[in-house]
């Protein structure tokens, strides 16, 4: 898929949203903002190029991804954003009678924003699917709450629940930097599997893909995927907190960290709050799933930039 659209701003990529039907099936298997199905978090345009989805100068979309079907398919764009496009620019490539044999897996994809995330809880990035499939793998947007002064916010692990795994994760990583395939915070690339597009320090704004190919998750008989809500101190900030009386609860049993502590670390732990967006990607074994519907387009939008 090839598209464009003259107006590409935050409001409208969270307003226009994408559905695919496959093989007559009446729930769509993808269902998720233009902008976020195509890797753009958080509706900020940067050209990037991956395995699955390119955006070459920062004004177009593409999509690379394999959609097998087997008796039909429609793709529907619909405008919800309350602005008049004037222009939209498409091309669908795609091949009929091809002989997908019983184990060929239908391409999902969902859309999920917490704005605020819960505390102590954490973020789902994929709900708990059941089947037989492959998590192919998420882009997510990051709009850090001010109230940490600048501190670090994604230390959180992400997890990976497989086939009754439901205690302790089959998969579990060590912080949203490193699952990118980065470490020690996050700047701006792109690679074929793993980026970070945007990596706005001054506007508190991040967003980073992560994608299974050479690494494949599959599953047989469920999954879900989360990240925690986990973010570091630093002296600088650690100081500002200080200053600012802020309670904020540690890692080490939920209790308030004590920032008169002369013996406190120069570096820890915390639970946190953020503006926490996604796109998951997976192959399901039916081409319909039981997931929540794509959230109205005001919960969509909320709080982002306008421009």
């Amino acid at each position: 898929i090839w598209l464009t659209i003259e107006q590409r701003t935050p409001q409208t990529l969270r307003g226009l949203r994408i559905d695919a039907y496959w093989d007559g099936a009446k729930k769509p298997a993808v269902s998720a903002p233009l902008g976020d199905f195509f890797g753009v978090g958080l509706g900020r345009m940067a050209a990037f190029q991956s395995a699955l989805f390119t955006d070459p100068e920062g004004r177009s979309f593409n999509c690379l991804v394999p959609m097998p079907f087997r008796t039909g398919m429609r793709i529907v764009l619909t405008n919800e954003s309350g602005v008049d496009l004037a222009m939209v620019f498409y091309d669908v490539d795609y091949t009929v009678g091809d002989a997908h044999g019983d184990d060929a897996l239908y391409f999902h994809a969902w859309f999920n924003r917490e704005n605020p995330t819960e505390p102590k809880r954490d973020y789902t990035i994929l709900p708990k699917v059941a089947g037989r499939g492959r998590f192919l793998g998420a882009n997510l947007g990051v709009i850090a709450d001010r109230r940490y002064f600048g501190s670090w916010w994604g230390e959180g692990e992400v997890k990976v629940y497989l086939d009754g795994d439901e205690a302790n994760p089959t998969l579990c990583g060590t912080g949203s930097e490193d699952y990118t395939g980065s470490a020690w915070g996050l700047g701006t690339f792109a690679h074929a599997y793993a980026g970070c597009t945007v990596a706005d320090d001054a506007g508190a704004s991040y967003c980073f893909y992560r994608f299974h190919v050479p690494d494949p998750v599959f599953f047989r008989t469920a999954a879900h995927v989360t990240i925690q809500q986990i973010g570091c101190w630093d002296p600088k900030s650690a100081a500002a907190f200080r200053a600012a009386g802020r309670v904020v609860p540690s890692t080490d049993g939920g209790r308030p960290v004590d920032w008169s502590d002369p013996k406190l670390a120069r570096y820890g732990l915390f639970e946190r709050q953020d503006d926490v967006s996604s796109c998951a990607y997976f192959y399901l074994d039916r081409p319909d799933d039981d997931l929540p519907p794509l959230p109205p387009v005001a919960e969509r939008t909320r709080g982002l930039a306008k421009e």
